[in-house]
């Protein structure tokens, strides 16, 4: 066999060699996850850390969702500091693009009253998913109505209530809220039934805002809203991926 036959044929084999090792890495990397999923279903975090933590960078995008599946178990043993740099891993591994991971880095840092972060990373979350992660247009509603912006909170809970899923009844909810701030009982109103009517009459702020309002557009002059309620529970936990 000539050299450059011989140099050509080392080069395939050696080639072949690392598809087949990113191969049983991706395989291995699947595996790890999966069992680390289920070592976290039963709220053995420190088990699913171990799991998590033997995906390599190699198994490519696995890594990530391995990353961002540690900084979850991190957030559940209470560890916010460390998830929320597990999170921003995982977010810089895929380029900026991973809403879910965006997401939850927001809620971490809400939690150490980060406000102007939370609100950034929301953003992201919103602007990577194309517009379609309506748990951070709810959130991000949230921490608007807490500076008084009552307007652009209200756009928030809005885009929010255009996705389904089980924030839409306190959606709704918040959004009669706004609205009653703003001085506009009657749109107020019809949002808070529809909230009651979503959650079949099971809602207490609902109900709560639902009287309230009645009882202010009952009388000539408007009274303060401020005992309307906002509704702050959408989901369960953060989500391992």
């Amino acid at each position: 066999m000539g050299k450059k036959k011989l140099l050509l044929a080392l080069l395939l084999l050696i080639s072949s060699a690392g598809l087949g090792a990113a191969q049983t890495n991706r395989s291995d990397a699947k595996s790890a996850i999966d069992r680390g999923n289920t070592s976290f279903a039963k709220a053995d975090y420190e088990a699913a850390l171990r799991e998590y933590r033997r995906v390599l960078p190699n198994a490519g995008d696995a890594y990530a969702q391995a990353l961002y599946n540690i900084g979850v178990s991190y957030y559940e043993l209470w560890r916010t500091a460390e998830a929320i740099d597990f999170y921003q891993r995982a977010i810089e591994f895929r380029q900026g693009r991973y809403p879910r991971a965006s997401y939850a880095l927001g809620v971490a840092l809400e939690d150490q009253t980060r406000f102007i972060e939370a609100k950034e990373a929301y953003q992201q979350a919103i602007i990577t998913s194309h517009g379609e992660y309506a748990a951070a247009d709810f959130r991000l509603g949230l921490l608007i109505a807490g500076e008084g912006d009552y307007q652009s909170a209200a756009t928030f809970f809005r885009k929010a209530i255009n996705h389904p899923g089980d924030h839409v009844p306190a959606g709704h909810n918040n959004l009669g809220v706004m609205l009653a701030r703003l001085d506009r009982l009657n749109d107020a109103r019809r949002e808070f039934e529809i909230a009651l009517r979503e959650t079949n009459g099971a809602f207490d702020d609902a109900a709560h805002n639902l009287e309230l309002c009645r009882s202010l557009l009952a009388v000539p002059i408007r009274a303060q809203v401020a005992a309307f309620r906002v509704s702050e529970t959408i989901e369960g936990p953060i989500k391992i991926n």
